[in-house]
């Protein structure tokens, strides 16, 4: 066993102060970069870097599975089956699921007491390729329903782990997950590193565009992703999307049903529906800035119904709705349901209290560029969303088809967008003072990761457990 699994764990994390100043927030004339660096290194006596290696399952730790199921009775109860039977499907799966479960555990772990805006369900599903308004295609984190100031150390904890489990579900042996999940947490530091001593506006500016990834990967991988950058340049997302998703009803343009995944819920076709669909995308279009509204304001409001997205996601109100332009041109956007971030009783309170807009807020503060369309919205029943395009050249990961050689390169990539998106959001100095030169962080991860994707399945066990005994209920698709 490795001196870092011997050692006794750190006292646990204390909730983060609600009020403390949001990342970003800086003093007018405060310490040199050299004296945040030495504070940042002199937190090592204090939070020792090797002690982020433990994870020991905490004798009052809550059930898993009665977490996940607290926050089944705010989701529409058709739609829960199906997320559970998407938890089931393997122990990554189930991972994707459960940030809630892992925030509870992050917790009670080290951590240093510098906060980032946080993704809060850093996976390695959670980033990928897309377009910005620019139509520039770059690499990044692209969810961000958790998102909320919270220790870095979180983000980087769930992030190594995901690879571990993602090397196990594609029959990768752990010494590569490992691998991975060492060479994700070395690239999170020397990056951080780098943006801790650039110029803010430069690290604003910082992006990961197309070319990055591909001057990273092998031949035969750059020429797949030519071939999907080439598909997703050749039009716009909700062109791509609408023979998929829509077509003509009943001699009118609508979205197709596919239940259960997407429906038209009862009275989506009522007049009464259509003028609350109204009001909520009025209410939606006073979010964006005046050029947006322009904008939006050339495509008219054809349809709106129900799709299931993601995993945990799944069971929240999350609407497509189908616009039109006077040239037929079509344009997708979703209404996801915004609600309080599983990192909140850990955390602190958000500072928004429309959750819809903290979400706005911290995919602006840690993304290169965001949504053309992005803003919030309260509905008449007092539900809160986001909206965004459904999607927009959006480029997915394909996790299952890697081998040994994609999976550590993946993480070299996710973790210099980890370290981007944590250096846009904050000063992040103090962190890179701590992580400094060495790899005594790195080897940290590795066994963590490790540690805690054995942790994710027995947890997946548990649900399976549940399964069988009746007290969870699965839909499981074909």
């Amino acid at each position: 066993m490795s001196k870092a699994a011997k050692q006794r764990p750190a006292e646990p994390a204390r909730p983060a102060d609600a009020s403390v100043s949001p990342p970003g927030a800086t003093q007018a004339h405060g310490p040199s970069t050299g004296e945040r660096l030495e504070a940042g290194k002199a937190l090592r006596n204090t939070v020792p870097r090797s002690s982020h290696a433990v994870w020991k399952r905490p004798a009052n730790r809550k059930d898993p599975i009665g977490l996940l199921q607290e926050s089944d009775t705010d989701r529409l109860p058709e739609l829960v089956p199906i997320r559970y039977g998407r938890m089931l499907q393997s122990p990554f799966a189930f991972y994707r699921g459960a940030a809630a479960v892992m925030a509870a555990d992050l917790a009670m772990t080290p951590a240093t007491g510098h906060r980032v805006q946080a993704c809060g369900d850093c996976h390695l599903m959670n980033f990928g390729g897309f377009a910005t308004p620019e139509r520039n295609i770059l690499f990044d984190i692209n969810d961000f329903d958790e998102t909320l100031p919270a220790p870095w150390e979180w983000d980087v904890k769930r992030l190594v782990t995901s690879f571990v489990l993602a090397a196990r579900s594609n029959r990768l042996s752990d010494k590569i997950g490992e691998e991975a999940a060492v060479a994700c947490a070395r690239s999170y530091r020397k990056r951080l590193r780098e943006y801790a001593e650039m110029h803010p506006l430069d690290v604003w500016y910082a992006r990961i565009t197309a070319q990055d990834v591909m001057d990273t990967l092998p031949q035969a991988a750059q020429d797949r992703l030519q071939a999907r950058l080439a598909k997703a340049a050749n039009g716009s997302g909700s062109e791509l999307e609408f023979p998929k998703l829509a077509g003509v009803v009943g001699g009118r343009t609508a979205i197709r049903d596919t239940p259960p995944l997407i429906f038209h819920p009862e009275g989506a076709r009522a007049k009464e529906f259509g003028q609350t669909l109204d009001t909520v995308f009025a209410a939606y279009r006073e979010t964006l800035s005046e050029e947006r509204r322009m904008l939006l304001d050339r495509y008219r409001v054809v349809d709106a119904a129900i799709k299931v997205v993601g995993v945990g996601s799944v069971g929240r109100r999350c609407w497509i709705v189908l616009m039109m332009s006077a040239t037929n041109d079509p344009l997708f956007l979703q209404f996801k349901e915004a609600v309080a971030s599983v990192l909140e009783p850990f955390a602190g309170r958000s500072q928004h209290e429309h959750h819809g807009h903290r979400v706005v807020v911290g995919q602006r503060l840690t993304q290169p560029a965001s949504d053309l369309f992005l803003g919030w919205v309260t509905a008449p029943n007092g539900r809160q969303f986001y909206v965004r395009q459904l999607r927009d050249a959006k480029i997915k990961p394909l996790v299952e088809t890697f081998d040994a050689e994609l999976m550590v390169l993946y993480g070299r990539l996710c973790g210099w967008a980890l370290a981007r998106a944590h250096a846009k959001s904050a000063d992040v100095t103090g962190i890179a003072g701590y992580l400094g030169s060495g790899a005594q962080f790195d080897d940290a991860m590795g066994i963590f990761a490790l540690a805690y994707a054995d942790q994710a399945e027995r947890d997946h066990a548990a649900l399976k457990a549940a399964v069988r005994r009746g007290n969870v209920q699965v839909h499981t698709e074909v």
